[in-house]
């Protein structure tokens, strides 16, 4: 199929005028994946079966009058650091527990398949989230579809690639320090870490305790929040669950922002000299959109940015190495060599570097309130 829908949105529609079926959508996508997966490393595992089965019951459903809304049918990808009952989890790594999650599905891909998803494969990351792409290890190395020379970003990398070559409608990603929104920009898609504590990150391979997210990435924004509807709300297996009602994310984009205040914060982000010449033109372009829109853009400046953003490198390599301190005893071999070398590092951090990190990172947060 030539026309397949690009977007969560499309397809939900196509679907529900009998434009599309679940199946037809499913088969051609991993179709399409035989012929680009061996070029852009997209997957780590291909979940065919249970895919089409899943794409059955959905088209099941539809016919039996059952609409579990627009995810119903939907072939998503998940990163391979979070839980699926059917297929094993690996984090790109020899040194993950090969038992590490059988059988169990983590809170965002429960909610996935109860919303009606097809979870179509596992996508590949860097190892444990962290490092660079390692060609020495028994992993597909990503590559950007725009242009295969290029890497998709990390470390989200197959989640971005697949969205936007088109292998699936939407993934799941994880971002600890970058790593939705990085592939996001790098892949030209839409990516989303939201407020921590609104989407349950239990069932996922730690990187950073206080930190990590899962989040949405799709081929647009209200594809997002489609997405983030399903995925936010507490959950008691991860104690840094908010209990808060979840809005109907997808019903705020109707197009205007009036009343919205957005602050933009140039001061820290521009005059880097390895920065984009075209970086600050897109930046302001898409500030006029918003102004366009009906927001109020005014000029802010985060305090404490740069002494955040040092303690944010201390505080996520202490919480890194407390999660690999065994395993870098025991299996320090089967590491790749980058991310060995960022997790050792964070052995060098003391306690007392720890505590002065958190106690700034208070400071800032009340800084902004």
């Amino acid at each position: 199929m030539s026309d397949l829908p690009l977007t969560i949105t499309e397809a939900a529609a196509a679907i529900r005028a009998g434009k599309l079926t679940s199946v037809k959508l499913t088969t051609a996508l991993l179709e399409k994946a035989d012929h680009l997966d061996p070029i852009l490393g997209t997957y780590i595992t291909r979940m065919d079966v249970p895919a089409l089965a899943a794409a059955k019951q959905a088209d099941a459903d539809f016919a039996a009058g059952v609409d579990k809304g627009p995810l119903q049918g939907i072939p998503i990808g998940i990163k391979d650091i979070i839980a699926t009952r059917d297929a094993p989890t690996t984090a790109q790594s020899e040194v993950l527990d090969p038992n590490w999650g059988n059988g169990y599905d983590a809170p965002v891909t429960a909610r996935l398949r109860a919303a009606g998803a097809v979870i179509i494969g596992k996508t590949s990351t860097m190892e444990f989230a962290v490092g660079m792409p390692d060609a020495s290890k028994p992993f597909p190395v990503p590559r950007n579809p725009w242009n295969t020379d290029t890497w998709p970003g990390g470390s989200s990398s197959g989640s971005g690639s697949g969205v936007a070559a088109g292998l699936f409608l939407g993934a799941l990603g994880t971002d600890t320090g970058g790593s939705i929104r990085i592939p996001a920009a790098f892949c030209g898609i839409s990516g989303m870490k939201q407020t921590f504590g609104r989407v349950p990150k239990s069932g996922c391979v730690a990187l950073g305790y206080s930190r990590d997210h899962i989040g949405p990435m799709a081929r647009s924004a209200k594809d997002c929040a489609i997405m983030l509807k399903v995925l936010a709300g507490h959950d008691p297996s991860d104690l840094c669950s908010v209990d808060m009602p979840v809005p109907d994310y997808p019903a705020f984009l109707d197009g205007s922002l009036k009343g919205m205040k957005v602050g933009v914060e140039r001061k820290n982000h521009f005059g880097h000299p390895a920065e984009d010449a075209f970086a600050k033109d897109v930046f302001e372009a898409a500030v006029k959109v918003f102004v366009e829109a009906g927001a109020e853009v005014f000029e802010v400046e985060v305090p404490f940015y740069k002494e955040v953003n040092a303690a944010s490198q201390v505080a996520g390599r202490s919480e890194s190495f407390a999660y690999h301190r065994l395993d870098l005893r025991n299996h320090r071999g089967l590491y790749g060599a980058h991310t060995k070398d960022i997790l050792i590092g964070g052995a060098l951090a003391t306690g007392y570097e720890y505590v002065q990190t958190q106690r700034l990172r208070m400071f800032a947060k009340k800084a902004v309130e």
